[in-house]
């Protein structure tokens, strides 16, 4: 089961969505190329490495690249910042096997600029009868396709920070379709630090925690739910732990929490809590699929909502879909604090602005934001 969530297939846009493929296998190259086609979508290139497909970009511009980590002559990461240099805006969307040395390539390669990665399958074969690859393929070609195209206006003005969007009397309109949630009555300590975040989550977790500082964090625990599959889900929380300097690591079962750690919820498994706010115990549970996601964000919303009733912080980051939006809801009718990401700075609105249309949300900030308002709303009631 994937640990990306399931979107259905809109129908292509009416002008094709430009794609440049690299990778070393010919087989692959004419699958992917035959399975954009079908979707509607342009395949105006196609190289075997690197270097040509930064040779190929002048005359295709395309609006996604497709571009494998192994290749000869020139890898994935060496030919990346060469493609982002000589055509700024393209979409790059990294595709590698999962092991543990492509799960920490990827990862560096969002920090570098690209948008999302595809775990591939190991063998030809696989690539050939997987579905999962397929569907997510097309998804996230149609997803940052369209991103590239769109010319978004400018952002409106919202809340500058989570302490003054607590303090309104009143919701504060974003626009039409977007309201704030009024400040609670009585504001509880926060005693969790809950974090959900789908595709483009990894370099804004990242962003988000280094804001808010390891001095801060030190003061609770933070929970992340991060859809990824195995493997990457170890190598995500050694990067945030180097990073940040806590320790992090997916969570274990029967693990108590301590404040000045990072959870990281493991790839294909909810990440549950139970036991009581003072003595929370992760609960690894492979029960089915939830929002098609596993780990979901929900599953750990709801769980913390339950045990921590007001004292929770919480903010859902970058993504498709709409996971994270009913424990959300739990938890801010429980008394807890809810930020989300904006539109403009999300690589995906889809699991941001799923809770902040549904008017949950205490305030809706640009990602560099985030952390400071979060770095603020634990230092004010801790």
């Amino acid at each position: 089961m994937s640990a990306f969530p399931a979107v259905a297939h809109a129908p292509a846009a009416r002008s094709p969505i430009k794609v440049l493929v690299a990778d070393d296998s010919a087989v692959v190259r004419g699958l992917v190329s035959r399975w954009l086609g079908e979707a509607g979508h342009e395949v105006v290139a196609t190289a075997p490495n690197g270097r040509a497909a930064v040779d190929a970009l002048a005359r295709c511009n395309p609006d996604v690249v497709l571009l494998d980590i192994e290749m000869p002559e020139l890898d994935g990461i060496q030919a990346l910042p060469l493609i982002l240099a000589k055509q700024p805006g393209v979409q790059v969307v990294m595709m590698s096997t999962l092991t543990q040395r492509n799960a920490d390539v990827s990862l560096r390669c969002l920090a570098l600029g690209a948008v999302d990665y595809i775990p591939k399958p190991e063998s030809n074969r696989g690539v050939t009868t997987s579905d999962g690859f397929r569907n997510d393929l097309i998804e996230r070609i149609r997803v940052f396709g369209a991103a590239r195209a769109r010319r978004r206006p400018a952002p409106t003005a919202v809340e500058a920070a989570a302490s003054a969007a607590a303090a309104a009397p009143a919701p504060s309109r974003l626009s039409g379709t977007v309201t704030l949630r009024p400040k609670p009555r009585t504001v509880a300590p926060p005693r969790v630090l809950l974090i959900g975040s789908s595709t483009g989550g990894p370099r804004a977790v990242g962003e988000v925690l280094e804001k808010i500082g390891a001095a801060t964090l030190r003061r609770l625990p933070v929970l992340i739910v991060q859809h990824m599959p195995p493997v990457f889900t170890a190598v995500f929380a050694e990067h945030l732990g180097a990073r940040i300097g806590l320790p992090a690591a997916e969570g274990k079962a029967d693990e108590r929490i301590q404040p000045g750690r990072i959870y990281v919820a493991p790839g294909g498994r909810h990440m549950r809590l139970s036991g009581s706010a003072a003595d929370t115990v992760i609960r690894l549970d492979d029960g089915p699929p939830v929002n098609f996601c596993r780990p979901a964000v929900d599953v750990m919303f709801l769980d913390a909502a339950a045990l921590y009733g007001g004292a929770t912080l919480s903010v859902i980051l970058t993504g498709m879909g709409s996971d994270g939006t009913a424990g959300a809801r739990a938890l801010v009718e429980a008394g807890g604090t809810l930020l989300a990401q904006d539109e403009a700075t999300s690589t995906v609105w889809g699991m941001p602005g799923s809770v902040a249309k549904a008017g949950l949300c205490h305030a809706v900030l640009p990602l560099p934001e985030i952390g400071p308002a979060l770095r603020s709303a634990i230092a004010e009631r801790v």
